[in-house]
């Protein structure tokens, strides 16, 4: 999970001047629709709603955006679309397992989108289940150090339920069952300690390590995979080592 999860706190960092900004904001709006629909409009009873608001916020989406988004799903206000969850799974180059997770009110769109990404970009589709089983469904939750150790942040989430803290360079990677994810969350904030986002993900049982053509690949396809408006989060099981991340990132 490592590389990936540094991978995408690079692109985290770099989303609020990117030219995609506008396309992330409509990915979390998107996210805040459908967790309202799901659980209500009341953030203190849907933690999934409260999640993806915190998130929206984290990248400066404007408050009225974000109302309008819990209005429309709860049914409060017109205009808010049908979304389905559908889960894609494929290799990328080298071999790396992907799995890509959309929200969309058009499957034959999304489908569409995905494979035209992924075969332009050395990859290939794969049958439902022959990558899913790679990965383990986890709550991460991503933690500036502003100056924090390692201790500090496993001390505030010990009797939460985490499974492990990462050091990822700038952040903490806080891992723990996906149904202990409100209660570490909720620790962290008792113990004030800020977080950058916190959501259920999928984690790799196993990683391929890349060399710096190989992780320029698959960054290449995940960012075509990210184009799609129906897709919402690519997850992959490739490991990047840090001086090999360097020379990317330069």
């Amino acid at each position: 999970m490592s590389g990936h999860s540094k991978w995408a706190t690079t692109k985290h960092k770099k989303a609020v001047i990117d030219a995609k900004r506008g396309k992330l904001f409509a990915k979390l709006i998107k996210n805040i629709e459908v967790a309202a629909r799901m659980g209500g409009a009341d953030p203190e009873g849907n933690p999934t709603l409260y999640d993806a608001i915190q998130k929206a916020k984290k990248q400066s989406v404007p408050n009225k955006n974000i109302d309008s988004a819990v209005k429309r799903g709860a049914g409060l206000e017109a205009g808010g679309a049908e979304y389905e969850t559908i889960m894609y799974e494929g290799y990328g180059p080298n071999g790396v397992a992907v799995l890509v997770e959309c929200l969309t009110d058009n499957r034959n769109r999304a489908a569409s989108d995905v494979r035209v990404a992924m075969t332009r970009n050395g990859g290939s589709m794969a049958d439902p289940g022959s990558v899913s089983y790679l990965f383990n469904r986890k709550g991460v939750v991503i933690v500036p150090k502003n100056g924090r150790g390692e201790d500090d942040v496993l001390a505030a989430v010990l009797e939460a339920g985490v499974e492990e803290v990462n050091d990822l360079g700038e952040n903490f990677e806080v891992i723990s069952e996906a149904t202990d994810l409100v209660d570490v969350r909720t620790a962290l904030v008792d113990a004030g300690i800020d977080y950058d986002s916190a959501e259920a993900s999928f984690v790799p049982s196993m990683q391929v390590e890349l060399d710096e053509e190989g992780a320029r690949k698959i960054f290449k396809l995940i960012d075509a995979l990210d184009d799609s408006d129906d897709v919402q989060n690519v997850f992959a099981n490739f490991d990047v080592p840090d001086d090999v991340m360097a020379k990317v990132d330069a």
